[in-house]
C-alpha cells in the first residue's frame, strides 16, 4: 500500500504543476465574479439607443413619452437603493440576516409586478423631488467615505427627425424615407453629433379606427396598419415592449372614458390583489410559512449535481489522458518495474481524486469568499446560505456522492486508458460512457419539481446516474430505504467496476498495436 501512495503523491504533484490545473483553478472564480458584475459593465457598455417619433394622432406621443421617462426613472430608484444598501453606516448590534424568517418570493413575478401594477413607490419618488431630494435625505445613512452616486444613463433618447423628412409625409412614406437610417446608411444628428438611429415609431393619423376590440378578427402580420415600430435590430425589444405598453394603456383609458368608466377607479382595482401564503405541511405549527432557507435548500441540490458533474467529467478525462500519455511514452513501463499494475492503479485513482477534490473545495472556497468580500447584504447573505447549506446534509452527501461517482467513472476510464495508445482511440471507446453521462444534465432541472416521481426513482436504482439523481433528490428527503439501497448498490456496483478495471488494466497496460475487439476483451477478462 504504501507504493501506491507514492504513486498517487506522484499523480497529485504532477498535475498540480501543469498550467491547466491552475487554469482551472482559476477559472471558475473568475466566471464567478465576472457573472456578478457583468449586469453593471454589460449596462455601461450599452449604446443609447435613438429613437425618432411621430405621431400624427396627437393621441400617443405624450403616454409613450411619459412612459419612458417613468422607466428611466424606475432605473434610477432601483440604482439609488443598492447604493444606499451599499454604501449605508453600519450600526452597533445590527441583526443579521435570518433566511429561515425571510418569506420566499419570486424575483421575477415581484419586479414584474413592481412595474406593472404598483409604480407608486416610483410616482412617489418622482412626485418627492427625485433623485436630488432622495440623496439629500439619504446624507445622514451613508458612510463618510461613500462615493458619488451615478446616476444609470438613460437608455433610450428620442432624435429629431432628420432634414428633409416631413412628418406630415403618408405613413408608408415617411418609414420609406426613414429606411437608410435605420440601416444605418445614413445617421441622424442628435445635439449636432451624428448618431445611428435605432428605431422608428409611426403613429398614424386614424389610430383610433385602428383599434382592435373584442370580437374583432387580426390577420397574422397585419399589425403594421396600426402603430408602426421599425427597427433592424429584432434581438433587442425592450423600446418596443415600453412603446406598445404605453399605446395600450392610453387606448385603454380613452375606452374607459368613452364608456363613462372612471380609469382612475379600475386601474385602483387592478392593482388589488388578495395576499398568498406559500405553506410547508412538513414544518412545525407556527412556522409553516416557506421561507427564502426553504428555497434554497430545494434548488441548491441542482447546483451541487452540475459541479458534480464537472467535477467527475473533468478529473476522469484528465486521468484518462495522463494514463495514455504515459502508456505512449513508455514511463508505463518505468513505473510497473517498481510497483505491481493493482499499486499503479490504486495510487492513479486516490492521486487524480486528490486533485479533484483540491479544484472543487478551491472552487466552493473562492465561490464564498467572493460572497462574503462583495459589499453590501451580500456578505451577510454568504454566510446564512453557508449556515443553510451545513444544516442542510448537503455537503456530506456531495462528498460521498463524489467519491463513489468519481471512483465509478474514473475505473471504467481508467480501463479505456490502458487499451489505447492514442486519444484518437480513446475517443473512440468512450463514446457509450458519454451518453450515459449527458443523461443527468438532461433531466437535472426536471427532478427537483418532481424528485420522488417514477423518472427519479428509477433513475435512482441504475448506478452510473446515482450520484447524479440521488444528489438533486437530496432536498425532497426521500424514503431511507431508498437512500440506503441506491448508496449500498453504487457501492457495490463502484467496486464490481474496479475489480473489473483492475484485471483490464493489468493486461492491457503494456499492451501496443489496436486496442482488442469487445469479445477479445470478455476472453481477457475470464481468463485473467
Amino acid at each position: 500500500m504504501r507504493y501506491a501512495f507514492l504513486v498517487a503523491w506522484r499523480e497529485y504533484a504532477e498535475n498540480v504543476k501543469t498550467k491547466g490545473f491552475w487554469i482551472g483553478i482559476f477559472i471558475f472564480p473568475l466566471l464567478i465574479l465576472i457573472s456578478f458584475s457583468a449586469g453593471g459593465w454589460l449596462e455601461k457598455t450599452k449604446p443609447v439607443r435613438y429613437y425618432v417619433l411621430v405621431d400624427q394622432s396627437g393621441k400617443l406621443e405624450a403616454p409613450i413619452e411619459a412612459a419612458l421617462e417613468r422607466l428611466q426613472q424606475r432605473k434610477v430608484f432601483e440604482a439609488f437603493g443598492k447604493y444606499v444598501q451599499a454604501n449605508a453606516r453600519h450600526e452597533q448590534g445590527r441583526t443579521a440576516l435570518d433566511l429561515e424568517k425571510v418569506p420566499a418570493i419570486d424575483p421575477e413575478k415581484f419586479m414584474a409586478q413592481f412595474a406593472d401594477d404598483n409604480p407608486e413607490q416610483v410616482e412617489r419618488f418622482i412626485k418627492e423631488g427625485g433623485l436630488d431630494a432622495a440623496l439629500a435625505q439619504a446624507r445622514g445613512l451613508l458612510r463618510p467615505d461613500a462615493p458619488e452616486f451615478s446616476a444609470p444613463r438613460r437608455a433610450f433618447q428620442r432624435a429629431p427627425l432628420p432634414d428633409g423628412v416631413a412628418a406630415d409625409l403618408a405613413p408608408a412614406e415617411l418609414a420609406e424615407a426613414l429606411k437608410p437610417y435605420l440601416r444605418h446608411e445614413r445617421e441622424v444628428l442628435v445635439d449636432g453629433q451624428p448618431a445611428e438611429l435605432f428605431a422608428a415609431v409611426i403613429v398614424p393619423a386614424d389610430v383610433s379606427e385602428r383599434v382592435v376590440r373584442p370580437g374583432t378578427v387580426v390577420l397574422p402580420g397585419s399589425e403594421q396598419a396600426g402603430v408602426q415600430y421599425w427597427s433592424s435590430n429584432l434581438a433587442d425589444e425592450d423600446l418596443k415592449d415600453e412603446v406598445e405598453r404605453a399605446c395600450d394603456e392610453e387606448i385603454r383609458r380613452g375606452e374607459y372614458v368613452a364608456r363613462g368608466v372612471d380609469a382612475a377607479s379600475v386601474r385602483e382595482v387592478q392593482r388589488t390583489h388578495v395576499p398568498f401564503a406559500a405553506l410547508d405541511p412538513k414544518k412545525e405549527a407556527g412556522e409553516e410559512a416557506v421561507s427564502m432557507a426553504d428555497v434554497i435548500r430545494q434548488w441548491a441540490p441542482m447546483g451541487f449535481v452540475y459541479l458534480l458533474w464537472v467535477g467527475i467529467f473533468t478529473i476522469a478525462q484528465m486521468l484518462l489522458n495522463n494514463t495514455i500519455e504515459e502508456k505512449s511514452n513508455r514511463i508505463i513501463e518505468v513505473l510497473l518495474s517498481s510497483v505491481t499494475p493493482g499499486e499503479l492503479m490504486m495510487g492513479k485513482l486516490i492521486g487524480i481524486a486528490a486533485v479533484g477534490l483540491t479544484m472543487i473545495g478551491a472552487w466552493i472556497g473562492s465561490l464564498l469568499g467572493i460572497l462574503q468580500l462583495k459589499a453590501g447584504p451580500e456578505a451577510e447573505f454568504a454566510s446564512e446560505l453557508l449556515s443553510v447549506l451545513r444544516s442542510s446534509g448537503l455537503l456530506p452527501s456531495f462528498f460521498v456522492y463524489f467519491v463513489l461517482g468519481y471512483l465509478l467513472y474514473a475505473g471504467a476510464f481508467l480501463a479505456i486508458g490502458s487499451l489505447c495508445n492514442t486519444l484518437k482511440e480513446a475517443q473512440n471507446m468512450m463514446g457509450p460512457i458519454m451518453v450515459i453521462m449527458i443523461v443527468p444534465l438532461f433531466t437535472m432541472a426536471f427532478i427537483p419539481k418532481d424528485p420522488n416521481g417514477t423518472l427519479a426513482t428509477v433513475l435512482s436504482w441504475i448506478p452510473p446516474y446515482t450520484p447524479f439523481v440521488m444528489m438533486n433528490r437530496a432536498a425532497a428527503d426521500p424514503p431511507m430505504f431508498e437512500r440506503v439501497g441506491t448508496l449500498v448498490l453504487l457501492l457495490a456496483t463502484t467496486i464490481f467496476v474496479l475489480w473489473l478495471s483492475g484485471r483490464i488494466f493489468r493486461l492491457g497496460i503494456l499492451r501496443t498495436g489496436q486496442p482488442p475487439k469487445f469479445m477479445e476483451l470478455l476472453r481477457w477478462v475470464k481468463s485473467a
